[in-house]
């Protein structure tokens, strides 16, 4: 195994993990919200079906609206543009997007809101979960490079 240093940027990483807990925290501090992607989307989804969630779907809309924008911004920024790269093909991405999804129902919540959130709540649920998350990533990542 080759470690590709050019990929290595702490700074950035740095930066981005610092606006992604100062998102979490200001979420949590005026909405009193866990941000948790497959919540906040979830909530989109029941506010458009539920008459009953409608006054909470503003912030979610905009929260994925500035997710969406953000790559976009920082490209016009820097002037640089964002690299990215195809990481399944065929049906593969399908197929794992639906098992993510499945897998964020059954757990009630998915790797932001039980990674960022509740371990920073020391929450024992979301430390689990995390655990669980990783470990199956890393069988996943074996089988996959070694076995398929």
């Amino acid at each position: 195994m080759t470690i590709d240093f050019d990929s290595f940027t702490p700074l950035a990483s740095l930066i981005g993990g610092v606006m992604i807990g100062v998102a979490a925290l200001l979420l949590m501090l005026m909405h009193g919200r866990v941000m948790g992607v497959s919540g906040i989307l979830g909530g989109i989804l029941g506010g458009i079906l539920s008459s009953a969630e409608k006054s909470d779907i503003s912030w979610r809309v905009l929260f994925v609206i500035g997710v969406l924008a953000g790559p976009f911004a920082l490209m016009a920024m820097t002037g640089a543009p964002v690299e990215r790269a195809a990481v399944a093909s065929g049906l593969t991405l399908p197929i794992a997007g639906f098992l993510v999804g499945l897998g964020t129902a059954i757990g009630a919540g998915c790797t932001s809101g039980h990674g960022i959130c509740g371990l920073a709540r020391l929450s024992v649920r979301s430390a689990i979960a995390v655990g669980i998350f990783m470990t199956t990533a890393i069988i996943t990542v074996y089988i996959v490079r070694h076995l398929v």
